[in-house]
């Protein structure tokens, strides 16, 4: 069967196609070159006049695994205040900060995504979060490996182990939990807080292991490197939310002496301590740092206001956040031998000092960073506003006046301690393509995804250009998922079933000696149980699994 999409305004940033009236041709799921004169048209789309981008990747979005279920079950009143969707075609759902994963996957097809990274999966909890992820309908999903504070990889640096044997242990996270990347958070800092320690800065030891965040992070993105994975080493540092933590974000830029770095929700690590309040935007700093250092990317984590839930796995971070919970209510657990996580509902208030500047900062961020290959669009969902938000933060970022308007009404003394309303830069559509599409696809390693090149995925997205771009990307007129049209007038009309991505570097069989000792040891579960199999992902044909090539051993050359 051969669609057409007639000539479209196309915006494919990895062709450096910028605005170019084009036809597109879909076949089999893939884009395919021009047909024949003589070959027919099964089903023709005139969107003449409309702007194609291909399906957007929202590469940072919480949306699989235990901390997500956590808060979902303690908010039910998240639940009861959102209106339960269905139709002939979608199963019901709700929820506004933490949908259900039927919800999740039509809302974000709705918006034009037809891609999540789940950036926190604990490879001790990995099944569960496939399980979830696979029960997220339409958009292709993937996972990034939570370690750096369990105690398997801590023991390893303790005793000096090369880093060979660190390159198999990651290798073999990575196939065990079925994932696509590496992540750390608060390095070492959720290990140090089961020893009482409180804080953790990039040059602090540990109590126990007597080692260092900078350690944990030169290991583990030097490791990430070696065996050509594509995504960076997807970092959450040390100091999240503190005063001054601006300096711990820089230093931690530094730790990985030239390998590639992905800093994630960086707007939360991106605070000074001056003023009366000791409180301050170091956005400045931030950015420059970004634009001066090729080997680090980042995602913004934007706050918005408005209510959300915070899930994360720094469970030091969480406890000492917990008294700020609206409404008043947290979970902070203990994970065996692996890691943590802490739950906090959160309401973030423009009339507030510190989350109006936090919205400033994360705005700064974006303004003042220069290429848009290496700055992403996230909200950290749920922790800095619901994915929903996406087209609200995108018209903030394209529309100067609309933004000014938004900073008026901001606490009169965070308007002071922010220079937000001297940036006149405002974001073009290419550029929005890059950040949602072709940028996050390169950094996460989706090679056939984020373009609309001949070969590629026909996962598309036409929009009506509208002077509001809130408007705008809230309701696409068609989105096609592998070639199928899944949502019309921001309507989903077919469920369809995305892949999960993976990576599977290679590694010495001949460590798993000594882990199946170390689980018959410590853990309540065995090894082979720990490592999850395809046929549980995929199973009930609920997608499939496409491997993403791991280059292979490499030695640096940055």
């Amino acid at each position: 069967m051969l669609t057409k999409l007639t000539g479209g305004r196309i915006y494919d940033p990895a062709h450096q196609i910028d605005g170019k009236i084009m036809d597109i041709y879909i076949r089999d799921g893939r884009i395919v070159e021009r047909p024949r004169a003589d070959e027919a048209i099964d089903t023709e789309y005139d969107i003449r006049g409309k702007v194609v981008m291909a399906g957007a990747i929202d590469m940072h979005t919480h949306i699989g695994g235990g901390k997500v279920n956590i808060a979902r079950t303690m908010l039910p009143e998240d639940h009861r205040g959102d209106p339960v969707a269905h139709n002939e075609v979608c199963r019901s759902g709700c929820g506004h900060a933490v949908p259900s994963t039927l919800t999740t996957g039509y809302r974000y097809a709705e918006m034009g995504y037809t891609a999540g990274f789940e950036p926190a999966l604990l490879p001790v909890n990995a099944r569960q979060s496939h399980l979830e992820m696979a029960d997220t309908p339409i958009i292709d999903k993937g996972g990034y490996a939570m370690i750096g504070s369990d105690d398997y990889f801590l023991r390893m640096l303790a005793a000096k182990k090369d880093q060979n044997a660190i390159n198999d242990y990651v290798a073999w996270i990575l196939q065990a939990s079925q994932c696509i990347g590496l992540k750390v958070v608060n390095p070492g800092g959720i290990s140090a807080f089961k020893f009482n320690q409180r804080w953790l800065d990039v040059d602090e030891q540990h109590v126990h292991y007597q080692i260092t965040p900078r350690e944990i992070l030169k290991t583990l993105s030097r490791a990430v490197y070696e065996l050509g994975i594509a995504k960076p080493l997807h970092v959450h540092g040390n100091n999240l939310g503190v005063p001054g933590n601006v300096g711990t974000t820089l230093k931690t830029m530094d730790t990985v002496e030239g390998y590639p770095l992905h800093l994630t929700h960086i707007q939360f690590h991106s605070y000074g301590a001056e003023g009366d309040r000791k409180f301050s935007s170091g956005a400045a700093a931030i950015a420059e740092a970004l634009n001066k250092n090729k080997n680090i990317s980042a995602d913004v984590g934007q706050i918005l206001f408005g209510q959300t839930v915070t899930a994360s796995g720094d469970n030091m971070r969480q406890f000492a956040n917990a008294g700020l919970g609206s409404p008043r209510k947290s979970v902070i657990m203990d994970i065996e031998c692996d890691a943590g996580c802490g739950i906090v509902p959160f309401k973030y208030k423009d009339e507030n000092f510190v989350n109006a500047l936090q919205w400033a900062i994360g705005l700064e961020i974006f303004l003042l960073s220069e290429d848009p290959w290496r700055i992403f669009l996230t909200t950290d969902h749920p922790n800095g506003a619901p994915f929903t938000t996406y087209p609200h933060l995108i018209r903030l970022l394209m529309d100067k006046n609309f933004r000014n308007e938004a900073f008026a009404s901001l606490n009169l003394d965070a308007q002071a301690m922010s220079t937000l309303t001297s940036i006149d830069r405002e974001y073009s559509l290419y550029e929005i393509a890059i950040m949602t599409r072709a940028g996050a696809a390169k950094l996460v390693g989706l090679h056939d995804r984020g373009h609309l090149g001949i070969g590629g995925a026909a996962d598309i997205t036409v929009y009506t250009d509208d002077p509001d771009r809130e408007k705008m990307f809230t309701t696409p007129d068609y989105v096609f998922k592998d070639g199928e049209l899944v949502v019309r007038n921001g309507k989903v009309v077919k469920v369809t079933w995305g892949a999960t991505h993976v990576t599977r570097p290679e590694f010495d069989r001949s460590i798993e000696k000594d882990l199946k000792q170390y689980f018959d040891k410590y853990h309540t579960m065995n090894m082979e149980n720990f490592k999850v199999n395809e046929n549980e992902i995929a199973d009930g044909g609920r997608g499939k699994i496409i491997v993403q090539e791991a280059k292979g051993r490499r030695e640096k050359t940055v």
